[in-house]
């Protein structure tokens, strides 16, 4: 009886490197799959940036840019990073669904790799991520915003983007370990998310005119820099110290949070 309560767990901790990568990606796929299932889904990725671009764009574009052809290459690459911020909460969202209808109880009677729900988790919402942001290019360039770099630089800005919210994502991650509901998740979302974005130059073109504290507070923000690195990529300006800025915070974000979660993860899971 031992011997069988203990297989799945020791059958878990011997798998090899290329079966738990296999295992990621078929974990990966299921969460995609869910998609045709629940299309709602999807059309939050969608709907919502859309929504965004467009109420900016218009509202905030004349006054602030005198016109909205103006304000595009502005508002465009922070409404990018802004969606990506909020795109990562679904990954805790997501987590914390699985564990608490005890999906993750069945995976674990299954002979894979322990990280491999966690994991092919984080690369279906990296996926989603890069479609939200393709949505948001296409309704940018059918309302007049126009990429002025190359197709390496836009190529360049998918992955700086993708890289920062893989790492940023631990946060909503430890999030969705340590609460009970995943309505949970998505009120750090709200309370932490959404000013953090808006204290950046997201959607402003400088601090110029801010008090200095807060523009001192708003210049080093980690969206700041990934703004400032997105901007560069597609519109042109410096990119180098900004994206490598931005990529230290992420790091650094994910030093702390990574191993807390997987520790939460272990114990919850």
């Amino acid at each position: 009886m031992t011997t069988a309560t203990l297989a799945p767990q020791e059958l878990s901790r011997r798998i090899a490197p290329g079966t738990a990568v296999r295992n990621t990606v078929t974990l990966a796929w299921r969460n995609l799959v869910q998609i045709k299932h629940n299309p709602m889904e999807l059309l939050d990725l969608s709907i919502q940036p859309i929504m965004f671009v467009l109420l900016f764009a218009y509202v905030f574009g004349p006054p602030m840019a005198g016109s909205v052809e103006a304000y595009l290459p502005i508002v465009i690459p922070g409404i990018i990073a802004q969606n990506a911020l909020f795109a990562g909460m679904s990954t805790g969202f997501g987590l914390n669904t699985d564990i608490t209808k005890g999906v993750f109880d069945r995976f674990r009677s299954l002979p894979i790799a322990r990280s491999a729900p966690l994991a092919g988790r984080i690369i279906a919402d990296t996926v989603k991520q890069a479609w939200s942001m393709a949505i948001l290019l296409l309704v940018g360039f059918a309302i007049g915003f126009r990429v002025e770099t190359n197709v390496l630089a836009v190529g360049a800005a998918f992955l700086l983007l993708l890289g920062f919210a893989i790492l940023f994502s631990w946060t909503s991650v430890f999030i969705a370990m340590k609460v009970n509901e995943p309505e949970k998740v998505q009120i750090f979302g709200f309370v932490v998310i959404f000013p953090l974005s808006f204290l950046s130059t997201a959607f402003i073109p400088s601090t110029k005119g801010i008090p200095s504290w807060l523009a001192f507070c708003m210049d080093n923000s980690p969206v700041t820099q990934l703004v400032e690195a997105m901007r560069g990529l597609l519109v042109g300006g410096p990119v180098l110290e900004h994206a490598w800025i931005a990529l230290a915070w992420g790091v650094g974000i994910s030093l702390v949070f990574a191993p807390l979660s997987l520790r939460a993860f272990k114990k919850r899971a």
